[in-house]
């Protein structure tokens, strides 16, 4: 019997040790204010005070922690991306992601089971070994893999050449990993909290204080907070805090559903990923199956879930594993994603002076959570963007030098 139960029927209740200490008040002014309460936003906090001594920051967020994106995102992990600039992005998330759980001595269920990217055509499998290459010349483990080794390693796919997309091939990527999104950001949390951050939530803001081109403060439901500096970092609704900043983004925002199963027996240890059928599915410790696909074909700002999605995304399931055909779906849910023309995320600067952004993750925010974190909080330290964070800046737009990352965006991450 475990000991902390065994005092529980001796002396009665025990209040447990907390994870993140109580709030404490809202000051009237702060060095940095950071919009959000996220994974992102709660990473920032954390290296400002880690890495840099910069204590004095408030994180606010209308809800609670980690209660956007964060809460609603299916957890994977990667670095097998198209582009040098964000190969290079993600393999240094890829490296945090590893120490995590020591860093924070705290579990954050972080696991390394590999990810497969389909490939169901010709051109795909072009597309699978332009990655490869990229990959390895950059240090990321990736490699083109064919039907037999697929099998071997996803037993129950169906790798039969008389289905509706036959698997000519897979891009196989070994660090490909899942972590538990919630943990993640109490994690961060609670080493912000220790280190003197203060955390704010149900604490909305409501307009961006300015003058003469610079950020002077901002207006809450709470009251009005001066500060220094302020990052964004608000995922699905970065338009609109944008908006009261004074400037525009090139974003629009769309809602990104996912479902979960019943748990099962476990059989599935890699991420598998349909670009073709617009599918991705990975089984927990737990023995869940979760499943997810692309984004809604509409601009909303509601996480709200639909039967159609569930409908096309079982019948795309099915066609991978035919076998789960009995399996019964546990709940479905939806987050909200801002998607940039390029499919690659805004950060940096912004034509609003000592205002930077952390936007336009798309569908694939959580994986950059550590690089993120460390990188913008070394922006706002520094007050210069560091190298690994130029090719994403919010100017490239204008200056007709996007980051192309469709090719690899897979499905709905």
């Amino acid at each position: 019997m475990p000991f902390s139960l065994l005092k529980h029927g001796l002396f009665g209740r025990q209040v447990p040790r907390r994870i993140i200490p109580p709030a404490t008040p809202l000051k009237s002014s702060y060095d940095v204010v950071i919009i959000g309460a996220g994974a992102h936003g709660l990473a920032a906090a954390y290296h400002l005070a880690k890495d840099h001594g910069v204590t004095d920051v408030a994180v606010l967020d209308k809800g609670y922690l980690g209660g956007g994106n964060t809460g609603r995102n299916t957890a994977i992990i990667r670095a097998n991306y198209l582009t040098p600039e964000g190969v290079r992005f993600y393999a240094e998330a890829l490296e945090l992601w590893r120490g995590l759980s020591n860093e924070f001595e705290f579990n954050i269920l972080y696991s390394e089971r590999g990810h497969l990217t389909l490939a169901h055509s010709d051109s795909a499998m072009r597309t699978m070994r332009w990655r490869a290459e990229v990959n390895k010349h950059l240090g990321v483990d990736s490699e083109v893999v064919y039907p037999d080794e697929i099998e071997r390693m996803a037993p129950g796919i169906d790798i039969s050449p008389n289905t509706r997309y036959p698997i000519l091939g897979a891009l196989h990527h070994p660090p490909g990993a899942t972590a538990r999104h919630d943990a993640v950001a109490w994690g961060y949390a609670a080493g912000a909290s220790d280190r003197g951050v203060d955390l704010h939530t149900n604490t909305e803001v409501l307009d961006v204080l300015q003058s003469n081109g610079r950020v002077t403060g901002v207006e809450t439901n709470r009251g009005r907070i001066r500060c220094r500096q302020v990052l964004q970092a608000v995922a699905g609704s970065s338009s609109v805090v944008a908006a009261m900043a004074g400037f525009r983004l090139p974003i629009h925002t769309v809602p990104l559903q996912a479902c979960v199963s019943l748990p099962l027996k476990p059989f599935l240890d890699p991420i598998i990923v349909s670009g073709s059928l617009h599918t991705y599915i990975w089984q927990t410790s737990r023995g869940e199956l979760v499943m997810g696909g692309a984004t809604d074909p509409y601009g909303l700002y509601a996480s709200r879930s639909s039967l159609e999605f569930k409908e096309g995304l079982m019948a795309n399931t099915l066609e991978l594993f035919p076998f789960l055909s009995e399996v019964t779906v546990l709940r479905q849910w939806a987050g909200i994603c801002d998607m940039t023309p390029d499919f690659s995320p805004v950060m940096g600067e912004t034509p609003l002076e000592n205002y930077y952004i952390d936007s336009g993750w798309g569908t694939w925010g959580f994986k950059a959570t550590p690089v993120c974190g460390r990188r913008m909080a070394e922006t706002l330290a520094t007050r210069r963007v560091p190298d690994i964070l130029r090719p994403f800046r919010l100017s490239r737009f204008a200056e007709f030098d996007q980051v192309g990352e469709k090719g690899a965006a897979s499905v709905g991450h």
